[in-house]
């Protein structure tokens, strides 16, 4: 069976990032085919591009296809137009599949009903293995095909996942410390920062290492999708020479080494221990200097360059107040040791950031482990000069 020509396609991302999102894809020459909504961005592409956009986007966490779109007013309806959808262009006969459905607003509005209803059509066409648990995990183990299904307004859409664990699961990180940084967050932290390659790079709190490590696989270029497989590797239409030749590609646009330091800090001994376990699972461990100190031993490399860091924020009562004195550290050091250097740091709280008293701009708002948070940077007023920034190096 050939593949489609062209994919109906959402590149799902946290919202808040969809200008950092989007500027990776237009360093891989996509353009979106329709304005972006919070949280996704519209593209159509052939499959191979599919490959490549999973492989090398380090920011977005899923990518999904159109299945088919078609009204349902009854169940009778929906069965019958979902047993017309060609779900032997995914689904293989031994496929463990996994169903996600949402109702808003419609006559169908039991979305576990549904869930039969859309299992049962696709065992009429195939012999795919159906979990109509609506309940799952997005990333349950058990499954390697998650089918996006929404009900809004008597509007069915099924969409097919190409991604198969979110993106964010890069498989290096397996050691965690406490309140650790999804890999696609500190990614854009780098890319939103346009921190230059060829400048040094220091994460003072740097906890499981995400932070350094997302930076050493920027600076060698190593695709972030590189030591995991995908969800459309399993496809009937799987193209494994096409894929064979985008894997290769990347591997030869590797560097193999990060041309400036990148330091990754922490009070924590046990940080530190699980920032080295997953840089060597991450194939660069060469590449960062991992160092338990407190924040006030930190010791700037001479030329300047990039802070860019997730601080404590204080969630429980009481430790906001605790931190006000970090954050003046912080600030401290900042004008007094990092004079010329960027400063990015990942915050939650206003109150916090005052005590910091540098000139800061917001750069994007998100979410991070269910809090509201956004980038706030301080640009000095000579920036390093020379290298090229992260965000021109996505591929």
């Amino acid at each position: 069976m050939l593949p489609r020509t062209d994919y109906d396609t959402l590149v799902v991302t946290s919202p808040g990032l969809e200008d950092v999102t989007q500027r990776e894809l237009a360093a891989l020459g996509v353009t979106p085919s329709a304005r972006a909504e919070p949280g996704i961005i519209p593209v159509c592409v052939p499959q191979r591009t599919l490959y490549t956009m999973n492989l090398h986007l380090r920011t977005a966490s899923r990518i999904t296809v159109l299945g088919a779109n078609f009204r349902a007013r009854t169940f009778a309806e929906l069965e019958r137009r979902a047993k017309a959808v060609p779900w032997d262009e995914w689904l293989r006969n031994d496929t463990r599949v996994r169903l996600r459905v949402t109702c808003r607003k419609s006559r169908l509005y039991h979305s576990d009903a549904v869930a039969e209803r859309v299992a049962g059509a696709i065992a009429a066409r195939t012999r795919a293995l159906v979990s109509a648990d609506n309940s799952a995990d997005d990333d349950d183990p058990s499954a390697q095909q998650l089918i996006l299904v929404r009900l809004l307004r008597d509007d069915c859409t099924i969409r097919i996942d190409t991604s198969g664990a979110h993106l964010h699961r890069r498989g290096y990180r397996q050691a965690v410390a406490k309140a650790p940084l999804r890999e696609t967050l500190a990614a854009a932290m780098l890319l939103a920062a346009k921190w230059n390659i060829g400048a040094p790079l220091i994460d003072p709190f740097c906890g499981s290492g995400s932070i350094a490590i997302e930076a050493a696989l920027l600076a060698r270029n190593i695709a972030p999708g590189i030591r995991r497989e995908f969800a459309f590797m399993n496809w009937p239409t799987f193209d494994s020479s096409a894929w064979s030749a985008t894997l290769e590609h990347a591997r030869t646009h590797e560097r193999n080494a990060a041309p400036a330091p990148i330091i990754a800090a922490d009070r924590d001994e046990g940080a530190i221990e699980a920032t080295r376990a997953n840089a060597q699972r991450a194939g660069v461990l060469a590449d960062i200097d991992a160092r338990c100190q407190p924040l006030s031993a930190l010791e700037p490399p001479a030329t300047p360059g990039w802070l860019v860091s997730n601080p404590p924020y204080g969630v429980r009562v009481g430790e906001r107040h605790r931190l006000r004195d970090l954050y003046a550290v912080i600030g401290r050091l900042s004008r007094e040791r990092l004079r010329d250097w960027h400063i990015a740091l990942l915050s939650a709280h206003p109150e916090l950031d005052a005590q910091l008293a540098l000139p800061l701009v917001e750069t994007f708002r998100t979410t991070n482990g269910g809090l509201n948070v956004r980038l706030v940077s301080r640009v000095p007023l000579e920036p390093p000069a020379g290298g090229a920034t992260a965000a021109t190096i996505s591929r």
